[in-house]
């Protein structure tokens, strides 16, 4: 994948919202394990200060849609 701009993450959250719905999209952050973050879910990756592109790539890959970041 090629270099890509940062993600805000209010971007981060309408992308979430927009591929699980505004209802499920919080809830699958808080419980979902993503084995590209080392383990963390979404909410424990943003505490622990991984960038939200990193993050958005990750969720992407594990759920199989684009990242449409450019």
């Amino acid at each position: 994948m090629g270099k890509t701009g940062p993600v805000r993450l209010t971007d981060f959250w309408e992308r979430m919202d927009a591929v699980f719905g505004p209802a499920y999209a919080k809830s699958w952050a808080r419980d979902y394990s993503l084995a590209p973050l080392d383990g963390r879910t979404v909410m424990e990756a943003i505490n622990a200060g991984f960038e939200t592109r990193e993050i958005w790539e990750a969720v992407c890959q594990v759920v199989e849609v684009p990242s449409l970041i450019r």
